[in-house]
């Protein structure tokens, strides 16, 4: 790939810096104003980097290298960057507890009204402002694990005690919002049951029914394809309609809900302090939340998070508790997604929800989730598939071909517009929440497809894919260096010419970012034809070795012996290289012969080795 993600990342380190940094005060905001979530994704287009990748840590000041102490230099020199993000993750985490001492997570700005009919549309009251959102539980879990896992490590270059103190007062903060943001995920788990000739029963029928088989057939399928997971939902789930997941002519759905849903009871065993508002969201999935919290929660059981201990023991609980709902959730949509022996529903683009919305943002979360998958269980086939469609929405949504002139393209501004079903119920207007990142978000979806499965040409393809999101698209949306967006960057038609930083797509392109550098921090795809022949070569040059050492003089010179000594150092480093590099083993191998060869020439020849 083209794109050089150090370099990348630091300029967005270096442009969030000087934004956020003035007259040595941090400032908040941007172009969507304040709000707990978007307060948290400009904070995490620096925690999340550090937390992610060892080489931009910021938690051991002593190891901190040049370019990140450069790129980073508004918030101080390498002593005090780590006290200055301490200080801005505390006062996030005060500001958004109430008066109680509980986290809120409120969505604010977040959120706006639906427009009634061809009207304006009104404002949200401050009663639904105050309403708590997936996204919301979601951004915080990813944000008080960063800061718990740099606290942790932090401490142990800290000596003075008042900033031992706010460690301590810190990480308070941060683990109470934590166990509320998973006590509030667990409350927005939702099932919905309904019929098979149902509106919705019916919608997902012909999803699944790519092959046109008769509806009785499909239905047999589709719940023999199921079984285990409503089995699993019978024991877990303690909505009003359990028993109707007996009932085989019953159809279901699994996933989070925008927001807590109306009918949610309070969970047992909690700390007061954590708070458990009445849900207003209707009981019943949303797809674009339930991707959400799909790939926020797996931080929870990240390598991370448990060797450095970052969850208490009630914490382990609710975390468990999610993880069963996250594997049974991730199941049943890749299942759904990847239904039958043909064609698969994912391919059929635009994805069809169950409530009839039909775009190709929701064809990419579901290419996510069923990503996630092949994560877990790497699968060539179902890689290149995704990959398919992965280039099929890039040229869809114009990231790789050419707008036609006054083509607007809405699906990337304003976003696409999801309704908030039940928020209307408190005696506003329904909300919005407008989904907007489709390109960071199929950039990091290509590269973790990428890097999903052992497939050498299907890397290649990804990474031409990749390379031309990024340049086609996303960099022609930078507002300046390290920072997004701006639309009119790649949309003539578009007037608005924005001044300042929009943190929720420069977050998601941060996020895209740490996928990439991941990627190439990993170990490159071992190449079997490539390993064959590193074999064969080794095996020659080692044979070749021994029989100069058996030929060769007893008691050869010093410069026959060096000789000797760099063959020998040479095979030994290729037959190191040879299991998870057997390209480089080849290339070293070549060098050992070539050695070898002039060396037994010499020898023919009577040049002078050994004397």
């Amino acid at each position: 790939m083209k794109i050089s993600p150090r370099h990348e990342l630091l300029d967005v380190w270096r442009a969030v810096a000087r934004e956020s940094m003035r007259d040595g005060q941090w400032v908040w905001g941007g172009r969507a104003g304040r709000n707990c979530v978007h307060d948290a994704e400009q904070l995490l287009c620096i925690m999340a980097p550090a937390a992610a990748l060892r080489t931009f840590a910021l938690d051991r000041p002593d190891e901190t290298v040049d370019d990140i102490a450069d790129a980073l230099r508004p918030l101080g020199d390498v002593i005090r960057i780590p006290r200055m993000l301490l200080e801005v993750a505390a006062e996030y985490l005060t500001t958004y507890t109430d008066e109680a001492g509980q986290p809120a997570f409120g969505g604010g700005s977040y959120f706006r009204a639906l427009p009634e009919g061809a009207g304006e549309s009104t404002e949200p009251t401050e009663e639904q402002r105050a309403v708590d959102t997936v996204g919301a539980y979601a951004v915080s879990v990813r944000l008080t694990l960063a800061v718990l896992g740099f606290t942790r490590v932090f401490r142990r270059s800290v000596n003075r005690q008042d900033v031992r103190e706010q460690i301590a007062r810190t990480e308070q903060l941060a683990s109470l919002r934590l166990t509320a943001a998973l006590v509030g995920l667990l409350r927005s788990f939702s099932v919905s049951v309904f019929p098979a000739d149902s509106p919705h029963g019916r919608v997902l029928m012909d999803v699944v029914n790519q092959a046109k088989l008769p509806d009785r057939r499909i239905h047999a399928l589709l719940q023999d394809r199921l079984v285990d997971i409503r089995a699993v939902l019978r024991d877990i789930w303690l909505g009003p309609y359990v028993d109707q997941l007996d009932n085989p002519n019953m159809l279901f759905e699994c996933g989070w809900s925008w927001g807590v849903p109306m009918s949610a009871p309070p969970q047992a065993d909690v700390d007061p302090l954590v708070g458990q508002p009445d849900g207003v969201a209707v009981d019943a999935p949303n797809l674009a939340a339930t991707a959400v919290v799909l790939d926020a929660l797996q931080e929870l059981w990240s390598d991370r998070t448990r060797l450095l201990g970052l969850l208490y023991d009630d914490q382990q609980r609710l975390a468990s508790a999610l993880q069963l709902r996250w594997d049974i959730t991730q199941r049943y949509w890749t299942r759904i997604a990847c239904f039958g022996d043909r064609r698969w529903p994912l391919e059929d683009v635009p994805w069809r929800a169950s409530d009839g919305i039909e775009s190709d943002y929701l064809s990419l979360l579901v290419c996510s989730i069923v990503i996630q998958d092949l994560q877990r269980k790497p699968d060539a086939e179902a890689a290149n598939r995704i990959a398919g469609v992965l280039a099929e929405l890039a040229g869809r949504a114009r990231l790789t071909r050419r707008a036609g002139p006054g083509e607007w393209m809405t699906l990337h501004h304003p976003g696409f517009p999801l309704p908030l079903a039940g928020s209307e119920d408190s005696g506003g207007p329904r909300l919005v929440w407008d989904l907007f990142d489709f390109a960071p978000q199929l950039l990091k979806q290509a590269v973790l497809v990428g890097g999903a499965g052992p497939d050498i040409a299907l890397r290649l393809r990804v990474a031409d894919l990749v390379d031309e999101v990024w340049g086609e698209h996303i960099l022609r949306r930078r507002l300046r260096p390290g920072l997004w967006d701006q639309p009119a960057g790649v949309y003539d038609e578009f007037a608005y010419r924005a001044e300042e930083p929009f943190w929720s797509f420069t977050e998601r392109v941060v996020s895209a970012l740490i996928s990439v550098a991941q990627l190439v921090a990993g170990p490159p795809l071992r190449s079997g034809g490539l390993a064959a022949a590193a074999a064969d070569l080794l095996a020659e040059a080692d044979h070749v070795y021994d029989q100069e050492l058996f030929y060769g003089s007893t008691r050869p010179g010093p410069h026959l012996e060096r000789h000797l000594t760099k063959i020998r150092a040479t095979l030994d480093q290729a037959h190191e290289r040879y299991e998870e590099r057997p390209g480089t083993a080849l290339v070293l191998a070549m060098a050992a012969l070539r050695d070898l060869a002039q060396l037994d020439a010499a020898r023919r020849h009577d040049t002078g080795w050994g004397d």
